[in-house]
């Protein structure tokens, strides 16, 4: 590892600093030792950032690493790898794993193993209830003490309302992110895609946009009760995106994500039967689509995820109906973004990079997010100019379950700095 790294003539954006500037930045034995117009005359290793995007790392707060239970489809080593050539420089993982991370021995099991293996750092979301059932409470604050950053019993909503008050009551407790997907069983029953006139023109069960907002309306009146950062994960309706909106008019503590697939697509996709266009939640409809749109433009809705969720090939070669739910993301996620808020000019550049880094740090409660002085050295380039065709077979993850495949996109990761390392840099990923 280079001990100093000065990377020049690039345009840095720093949200968290208000900087969006042609300038230099230093790191120096894996810290941000200095941003600003002069640069030292040498050092161990020059880039030339001319045309690139500088930009504080950016964060995934939502993916699917699927280690341990389901290693065919995704490993630490291989999800972190496609993290690092999509710009990431962190990645915080899901719990629906086999077994669940619903105890300490988990969360340690997946530091253990990013230690040995991550291209990224890799932070553990513990489940919120013993084996992701929704019945009784996971082993909480001992998963804080070993780890965990949050607490998610993503995949499936908590439907009890006394249980997700006393998750919440004590996540909170722990100032610990509450991460709920929000889907009422009772409605969605055993759909596949958006209900609607789509879904009966195609011959297949519907999820209802219902089950996302009345989960979305009895949380927000649970976490008034007790105070809990509340966070919705992958919101995709219109709905959820108003009461999102008026209760932090309200001044609760309440976020939201939101992916590339629910802003860029709608349930027409699902037309062909194409599984690769099945997701949870659904691709839903134009008016969705709009208002989630909206919703990043005003800020209502704070993050922006991948919901990364590899698959092998012959589980989604199934039967619509029958085959899993998810796509992958991470090396997709940067041009999808440009094409869905930058080139229709939703938001610009520095509230992407916000989206993308500064606030999924905040929210968390970890390093990075930012350029200054003294931080840890998170660092992604960016070429935002650069045309490319997405390709399936060429990528780092393990599965090829994406619905972009073939599409003609710009701007993707130029390279990423883990801890003042290169971790991607010219088109290859390095070794951890």
């Amino acid at each position: 590892m280079a001990k100093t790294i000065l990377i020049r003539g690039g345009r840095v954006i720093d949200p968290a600093q208000q900087i969006d500037e042609v300038l230099s930045v230093v790191i120096s034995d894996g810290k941000i030792a200095a941003v600003g117009k002069q640069a030292p005359s040498s050092a161990d290793d020059v880039f030339d950032a001319s045309g690139l995007i500088v930009a504080p790392g950016l964060i995934d707060m939502h993916v699917h690493l699927r280690e341990p239970g389901y290693e065919e489809t995704e490993t630490i080593e291989s999800g972190t790898a496609a993290a690092a050539a999509g710009g990431f420089t962190a990645v915080a993982c899901m719990p629906n794993t086999a077994p669940p991370l619903d105890n300490d021995s988990g969360v340690e099991f997946v530091l253990r193993q990013a230690a040995r293996t991550a291209h990224t750092r890799v932070y553990p979301v513990g489940a919120l209830t013993a084996g992701r059932q929704g019945k009784e409470l996971a082993e909480i604050g001992m998963m804080v003490r070993a780890g965990a950053i949050a607490f998610s019993d993503d995949g499936d909503g908590i439907a009890d309302a006394g249980v997700c008050l006393r998750a919440m009551r004590y996540v909170g407790m722990f100032d610990r992110l509450f991460i709920q997907h929000c889907e009422d069983p009772a409605l969605s029953a055993r759909g596949c895609m958006n209900a609607g006139a789509t879904a009966l023109r195609l011959g297949l069960s519907g999820i209802s946009a219902t089950s996302e907002v009345v989960m979305v309306q009895r949380d927000i009146t649970l976490a008034a009760q007790c105070g809990v950062r509340y966070h919705v994960a992958h919101v995709s309706t219109a709905g959820a995106v108003e009461l999102l909106r008026a209760a932090k008019k309200a001044g609760q503590r309440v976020t939201a994500e939101a992916t590339p697939h629910h802003l860029l697509l709608t349930e027409e996709a699902c037309a062909t039967y194409d599984t690769n266009f099945k997701m949870q939640p659904p691709l839903r409809g134009q008016a969705d689509v709009a208002a989630c749109l909206e919703g990043v433009r005003d800020g209502t809705i704070d993050c922006l995820v991948t919901d990364h969720a590899p698959h092998g090939r012959e589980s989604k070669e199934h039967e619509f109906a029958f085959a899993p739910f998810g796509i992958i993301g991470l090396e997709t996620a940067l041009p999808l973004f440009i094409r869905a808020l930058l080139e229709p000019k939703v938001i610009a550049w520095p509230r992407l990079i916000a989206a993308l880094s500064t606030r999924p740090a905040e929210l968390l409660g970890v390093a990075g997010g930012n350029l200054k002085v003294g931080q840890p050295a998170d660092v992604t380039l960016i070429d935002p100019a650069v045309e490319w065709t997405i390709d399936a077979d060429k990528m780092y993850s393990k599965s090829r379950n994406t619905p972009f495949d073939g599409w003609k996109v710009r701007g993707r990761a130029a390279g990423t700095i883990v801890d003042g390392a290169w971790r991607y840099r010219n088109g290859e990923v390095a070794v951890p």
